[in-house]
């Protein structure tokens, strides 16, 4: 068979992709806890030659289908999980239940099961074995480092020699992109508590005031940033919360806690970051005669694509829709993704693709994490046809 099948095969279930896509969609569960969405996938996978397991500290479902050929074991992720967010979409199917598939997670889910049935159906001629995984918890909770716990990549008897991802997003609908190297940036997290001596806000000498040193050290962390690193590899530091509590306005307050979120691109600026932010807080509490308590938390490392794999990817890709569906990111995206504790482990590639309704005009195009933003499910063969064929054409080499 030809990688070109797989498009043909893709158009038949794109109708049952779609409802459960939607079926998703209308009802929305997050974190690590998604019973509803895990049976959704389940019945789904039912019928199919897949061994499958389902977590037992998150409700993950990984699924193995074995290849009549020898040959090696590649990873496919679907992540599941949905945003605290009211939608406001007004699609037939929108959620009322609070929470919103606003990071198209609901695409993910359908698609990776897309791929199952496609593969599935190739089980005759598929060389080794596929791993699927359905991931919850991908928006902050770190899903995929649990389920690299619970023994993900032994999950088909050997640990797998590559790991593909596919991320819906706004933009023209069915072109594919990614490139090599750094992808996502790496989160990281700085909470700051300095400590003086309240008081009547009259009397700001019988103090040791917080607020002040809190304006100084916010503009210290930015000049930190701009002096610090080199501006070819890029680095951002957004102080997202700045609190002396809710005391009355004339009492001087005893403490003020700051917090930051950090993005980073690679492993040099955030041995920076960890080193020198602890001494900028300390530095400028000192000078007020304070006290400081410092935590840096580095929630996720950097999505990196191994180069050959995503170099095999891009071909694939452009073998099946052409150079015009598929293009190269110019630069990595400020964002970040769990699949990164994944490809930290296993050499892969995280693709883009772009899934904005042609019919949208381009100013009215949200982006993910709106309450607006709105998914062309039309893709969701592209999507599972373009996951097969890669994992197809790995396996096989």
């Amino acid at each position: 068979m030809t990688t070109a099948d797989f498009t043909a095969d893709a158009q038949t279930i794109l109708p049952e992709l779609v409802e459960l896509r939607r079926a998703l969609h209308a009802d929305p569960e997050l974190g690590l806890d998604l019973p509803r969405t895990q049976q959704k996938v389940l019945n789904a996978l039912q019928g199919l030659p897949l061994d499958i397991t389902t977590g037992t500290r998150t409700s993950s479902v990984t699924a193995v289908l074995r290849g009549d050929l020898p040959g090696p074991t590649v990873l496919l992720r679907g992540d599941m999980d949905a945003l605290p967010i009211l939608e406001e979409t007004n699609l037939d199917f929108a959620s009322v239940n609070g929470n919103m598939h606003a990071c198209g997670h609901d695409l993910h889910t359908a698609g990776l099961v897309g791929a199952a049935k496609l593969l599935s159906a190739r089980q005759s001629e598929l060389h080794g074995s596929v791993i699927f995984m359905f991931q919850p918890g991908e928006e902050g909770h770190g899903g995929a480092k649990i389920m690299l716990e619970e023994g993900l990549l032994s999950a088909a008897g050997e640990p797998p020699v590559a790991a593909y991802a596919i991320h819906v997003g706004p933009g023209p609908r069915g072109v594919f992109a990614t490139r090599v190297g750094p992808v996502a940036a790496g989160s990281n997290q700085l909470t700051v508590k300095l400590k003086g001596r309240g008081g009547h806000g009259s009397q700001p000498h019988q103090t040791l005031d917080p607020v002040p040193a809190a304006a100084e050290l916010v503009l210290a962390l930015q000049s930190f940033v701009t002096r610090r690193f080199n501006a070819f590899d890029p680095v951002v530091l957004s102080i997202t919360r700045l609190s002396t509590g809710d005391g009355a306005i004339n009492v001087i307050p005893e403490s003020v806690e700051l917090a930051a979120t950090i993005r980073t691109m690679s492993h040099d600026s955030l041995t920076v970051f960890e080193e020198g932010l602890p001494r900028v807080v300390h530095g400028v509490a000192a000078a007020h005669e304070l006290t400081a308590d410092v935590s840096f938390e580095t929630l996720y490392p950097v999505t990196v694509n191994d180069a050959a794999e995503t170099e095999a990817a891009l071909e694939t890709m452009r073998e099946i829709y052409g150079e015009q569906r598929v293009s190269l990111m110019p630069s990595p995206m400020m964002g970040s993704e769990d699949f990164a504790f994944v490809l930290d482990e296993v050499p892969g590639t995280f693709i883009g693709l772009l899934t904005s309704p042609p019919e949208l005009p381009a100013e009215e195009t949200e982006w993910n994490h709106s309450p607006r933003v709105v998914f062309d499910d039309s893709v969701l063969a592209d999507q599972a046809a373009a996951l097969a064929a890669i994992a197809f054409k790995r396996t096989a080499r």
